[in-house]
Order: structure tokens, then sequence, then C-alpha cells
């Protein structure tokens, strides 16, 4: 049944593990490499998502799922969580996370964008106004404020950012015609990732990483960031009577990450960073207003 408090307490969990994600993962990373993070954040997220549905009794529905739903999953699995964080974590890697997590944010711009020639939607006047004001949140992060300049603090790094939103925007582009339950389709598409996951840390890093700081931490991002997150946020919009005031939350988050990254990372937030990330969130906003 409907019950906004509940979706909101629900929205509001989310919120807050969505807060820490950045700094778990720069935290998690400096024990370990992109490709280990990913491995046993994966495996963590299949244990969390499958206890989710063995509590609610709907783990048997991973033995009802068609051929072609399994190959579904891998193909979405390659996309998420295999390739969205592979470069997500190897963009982390190589910057500060309060400019790494910022230009994440813009994902929902990147996606209105591919939904013109892969989903035959129309680019609206609000889509063009929220890619200005967004895209000018990202230059001023990427180079610390020295607009004129133009110097990017790291090419790569921010390169590697947002390809992360294409891959992630691809991700629910394809999604949107998977009827199966959300959090049934999640785990399946993680069990799928795994494989592809396994094979890369076998190739290119150590799949004995040595580190119990880095596997707890791929442990929380697991648990949290890839799995509870994703169910707790589900259920917010579920529960919502007002589904837009719970997603109006979100906005909150990144900035109790930056306080986080500041305490818990060391990194003194810059002005340019705050001043991006207002451009980003003022894009996202107008995009998501009414006409």
């Amino acid at each position: 049944m409907p019950d906004q408090k509940k979706a909101t307490r629900y929205g509001l969990a989310t919120v807050a593990m969505w807060s820490t994600v950045a700094t778990a993962f720069k935290l998690s990373l400096a024990h370990l490499d992109p490709l280990q993070l990913l491995l046993y954040a994966s495996l963590s997220s299949c244990l969390a998502l499958a206890a989710t549905l063995a509590v609610r009794g709907k783990l048997g529905a991973l033995t009802r799922l068609s051929r072609a739903q399994w190959k579904r999953s891998f193909a979405l699995g390659a996309l998420n969580p295999f390739l969205y964080y592979t470069i997500l974590f190897a963009a982390y890697d190589l910057l500060p996370a309060q400019e790494a997590q910022p230009l994440n944010y813009t994902w929902a711009i990147t996606l209105s964008l591919l939904a013109v020639p892969l989903l035959g939607q129309k680019l609206r006047g609000r889509d063009l106004l929220a890619l200005v004001v967004s895209y000018s949140g990202v230059v001023v992060i990427s180079t610390h404020g020295d607009i004129l300049g133009m110097r990017f603090a790291s090419p790569s790094g921010v390169a590697l950012a947002l390809a992360s939103t294409v891959i992630w925007a691809l991700y629910w582009i394809a999604g949107t015609k998977d009827d199966r339950d959300p959090v049934v389709g999640l785990l399946a598409n993680f069990l799928c990732s795994l494989p592809l996951t396994l094979l890369a840390v076998l190739c290119f890093s150590d799949p004995f990483p040595g580190s119990l700081a880095g596997l707890g931490g791929a442990a929380y991002v697991g648990v949290f960031e890839m799995g509870l997150a994703f169910v707790t946020w589900l259920t917010a919009l579920k529960c919502a009577v007002n589904a837009a005031r719970v997603a109006n939350l979100i906005f909150l988050s990144p900035f109790l990450s930056l306080i986080l990254i500041h305490f818990f990372v060391g990194e003194e937030i810059l002005p340019s960073t705050m001043v991006g990330l207002v451009l980003i969130l003022a894009g996202l906003a107008a995009q998501r207003r009414k006409s």
C-alpha cells in the first residue's frame, strides 16, 4: 500500500548509502586495483541480493528464468557491472573522489542524449539547457576552475568518468524491455558478469590481493552500493504516493558525499568542485522540471 512516510524513510536510507560510496571507492582503491575491487564487490553483491530474495521467498525465481532471459542477463551483465564499474573504478583511481563523484551524476543527461537515436525520443529545449548547464559544471570541476586555460587535471580520468555515464545510460536503455522482477534480474545480471570479471582479473590483475582492508571495502561496496541501495530505492518508489518527492532526495547525496570525502579521504574540497556540482545539479533539475 502507498505510504509516503515509509517511502521517505527508504529514500533517505538509500541516499545515506549512496553518500558513502565515493569514499568507499577511494579508500578501497588504496588497497585494490579496479578489477580486484570489482570482483570482490560483485561477489558480495550477489550474496546480498540472493539473501534479499531468500527473505522475500523469491530466490527460486532464478531457476524459472528462460534461456532467452539468461542470454539477456549475460548481455546486460557485460554492461553492468562489468564494463560500468571497471571504467568507473578506473576513473576513481585517477581522479580525486570529489571530482569523479560529481561527473558521474551527468549520466541522466547522457541518457537523454542517447534516447534520441536509440529510442526515437525528441530532444526537448530543457534537455539542451540541462546539457549546457551540466557540462559547464563538468568543465569547471575538471579544470579546477581554470576555464579559460582549459588545462584538465587528469584528461584520462575525466574521459573515463564520462565514458562510465555512457555505459550506465546504455544499460538502462537496454533494460527498458526487461519484464523480470528487478531484483531477480539484477542478481542474474551480476551472476552472468562474474566469469567476465574473473577472466579479466586473471589476465590483467591478481585474484589474491592480500589486503583485508581492501576486501572489507569491496564487501561494503558490493553490499551497499551494488546491492541494498538498489533494493531500498525500488521499495521507496513502490511505496511513494508522490514519487517526485522521493526522487528529489537524490540531490542530497552529492553534498553529503563531499563532506564524507573531506573527513575520511582527507581531500580539501575545492571551490571549483562546489561550483561545478551546483551547475550539474542545476542542469538535472532543469531537465526534470515539468513544462
